[in-house]
């Protein structure tokens, strides 16, 4: 009887959790380098006659917010809004504003339906995003009227049919966020 019982006994089926613990670092940094690096995918070579590309830092942080509603500070709007503004290619400080203005807006509305599901969620960003995209082209110096609803239309469109793809990817490494390392000590 001294051999072994069942090598199953100490498992789980989530992998051994003995001498396993969340990874701080990645659990603290995978949300803002996953908004900074959608920050920079203007800095591909995309040629297009008219701005198709979404504006992806922003949708991932909208993502974020409403998947994870405490994970990013109120105040993380300024710094991601920064970095946005060092690559986007924006007036400096329209995406510190509007990603400001955007996370206090989703304060308020995670204050006042606490619950929500998928649907409300992506109405939510397909709202937030239109008003983003038209807010940055009215301060990029684009006067308003109707010459601008071709020009953001494109774009808007593929943000909103893009959101539910980029939140599925949200959800995936939220749960790569929160898998259990192998901790020494």
């Amino acid at each position: 009887m001294t051999g072994q019982l069942n090598p199953k006994s100490r498992q789980d089926p989530f992998g051994r959790k003995i001498n396993r613990t969340h990874s701080p670092l990645l659990a603290h940094s995978l949300p803002w380098a996953t908004i900074v690096l959608g920050s920079l995918v203007p800095l591909l070579p995309v040629i297009a006659p008219g701005p198709v590309l979404p504006p992806f830092g922003f949708m991932l942080m909208i993502g974020w917010r409403l998947i994870r509603p405490g994970l990013l500070p109120s105040w993380a709007g300024f710094p991601l809004g920064l970095v946005d503004d060092l690559f986007s290619g924006q007036p400096f400080g329209s995406g510190i504003l509007l990603f400001s203005l955007a996370m206090l807006a989703l304060e308020i509305l995670e204050e006042r339906f606490p619950w929500r599901g998928f649907w409300q969620d992506w109405i939510t960003a397909a709202l937030m995003i239109a008003g983003y995209l038209v807010s940055a082209a009215v301060l990029s110096g684009v006067a308003p009227g109707p010459r601008l609803v071709p020009l953001i239309l494109p774009q808007t469109l593929l943000s909103i049919l893009l959101f539910p793809i980029l939140a599925r990817v949200i959800a995936w490494l939220d749960a790569l966020r929160l898998t259990r390392i192998r901790s020494l000590g």
